[in-house]
């Protein structure tokens, strides 16, 4: 059985390509962020020694005397 000069097999099989078309896409996008998500946390997210030393100072939680010592060390 034929309509509009295609098979009528044909005409039911759109749908699932279509289905399997945007799973696909899902899957591919979804790689791409979780990719994504593993290397930005081990190369972005990443504070420098000095920074983390400031950070500590300003907190309270080493005092002058530790942050000047250590501040010596790392440069």
């Amino acid at each position: 059985m034929e309509m509009h000069g295609m098979p009528y097999m044909y005409q039911a099989h759109w749908p699932w390509m279509i289905v399997w078309l945007v799973f696909w896409i899902l899957i591919i996008v979804g790689a791409f962020f979780i990719i994504r998500a593993i290397i930005g946390t081990k190369t972005g997210d990443q504070k420098s020694a000095i920074e983390i030393l400031k950070e500590r100072y300003a907190k309270g939680e080493i005092s002058k005397d530790e942050y000047l010592e250590k501040k010596k060390d790392i440069s």
